[in-house]
């Protein structure tokens, strides 16, 4: 990005404010600026006097929104130089997503609606280009999932692995990325659903219908199993929504 162009993004985020909550606003369009890189993680963010100004609001305002910052890791406050953007990484960015999916039935709902777009494509893909290791791993997998299963164990470690590898099976390193952010988010998730009554063995059968899939290369027969075991996993969650206190989870 060009220093002209840099400046006409940071002008259009640093804007006058109409909104009423003003804490939460400033942060978001500082967060948008953080991720699109307008401002460079080696430099100090505009002071809170400058922001202040700039957004029409008082300084009380940014200072807020600066502490909502630094609570979800983008920013750190260095005494004596300013406010610098934070490395970015998948955990500091989802950790805050996932905490408000967990809370938000209808963040939720839409969760579970992109898994069951993306996810099938996934297995279609692990089918087509997995290899006998591939394949072996994901049965390593079943058998410790199976394991636990009998012994009334949690199996979220295992859960979330074999969505891992069914990805890197694809040979597509955003595939394994993508995955890698939609496993950060259903983490909290799978730990209450684990516990289920029948939920387990649920999510084992749906395991071990996509894994034969994989093996003998069935592309379409893969990604069925996938929006089966997505679709089953859905149903067992609408059907305890009422029995179960607290927000429905999305772990699978």
């Amino acid at each position: 990005m060009t220093p002209r162009g840099a400046a006409v993004k940071s002008a259009k985020l640093i804007a006058p404010l109409k909104k009423t909550r003003i804490p939460e606003e400033i942060a978001n369009r500082i967060r948008r600026g953080l991720l699109d890189r307008t401002f460079p993680a080696d430099q100090a963010l505009p002071s809170e006097r400058v922001l202040a100004q700039r957004f029409g609001v008082s300084r009380g305002s940014v200072r807020d929104a600066f502490r909502m910052l630094e609570v979800m890791g983008l920013v750190e406050m260095r005494h004596g130089q300013g406010t610098f953007p934070r490395e970015l990484s998948i955990e500091r960015v989802v950790t805050p997503l996932a905490s408000v999916i967990t809370h938000q039935r209808d963040l939720q709902d839409e969760l579970m609606d992109a898994r069951r777009m993306f996810e099938p494509a996934v297995a279609r893909a692990a089918a087509d280009r997995g290899t006998e290791a591939d394949a072996r791993e994901l049965e390593r997998i079943l058998a410790a999932q199976r394991r636990k299963l009998r012994q009334g164990q949690n199996a979220i470690v295992e859960d979330t692995a074999f969505h891992a590898v069914l990805a890197r099976a694809t040979g597509n390193r955003v595939v394994v990325r993508i995955m890698e952010t939609l496993n950060e988010l259903l983490v909290e998730s799978r730990k209450q659903t684990l516990r289920h009554k029948g939920r387990p063995g649920v999510s084992l059968a749906g395991h071990e219908e996509i894994v034969a899939a994989v093996r003998r290369h069935d592309l379409e027969g893969a990604a069925a199993a996938m929006r089966r075991h997505i679709d089953q996993i859905r149903a067992l969650l609408d059907e305890g929504r009422s029995e179960i206190p607290g927000p429905r989870h999305t772990g699978g």
